[in-house]
């Protein structure tokens, strides 16, 4: 017996895979219904934004790699400065 895929739980199985960063879920409308589609940044090394929103998976995905571009342009803080003496 075949068991017919959902495209959107598809799309959600693969932006998990590539931004492993980030938790992404897709958020629940008013009605209770699926609506827009959320990550939440878990590592600072994918993203700069603790939040992104966007309404459709390839919005997202574009969002998301825009977001590893900018942290990786970020300078990497000097972990001496952190050090108490």
């Amino acid at each position: 017996m075949d068991t017919p895929v959902n495209p959107a739980d598809q799309a959600l199985a693969r932006l998990r895979e590539d931004f492993q960063g980030h938790r992404i879920w897709r958020a629940t409308r008013y009605d209770g219904r699926l609506g827009d589609w959320v990550a939440t940044l878990h590592d600072p090394k994918a993203g700069i934004d603790p939040t992104v929103i966007c309404s459709t998976a390839d919005e997202l995905r574009k969002a998301l790699t825009n977001e590893l571009s900018r942290a990786a342009c970020r300078p990497t803080p000097d972990p001496r400065k952190w050090v108490r003496r």
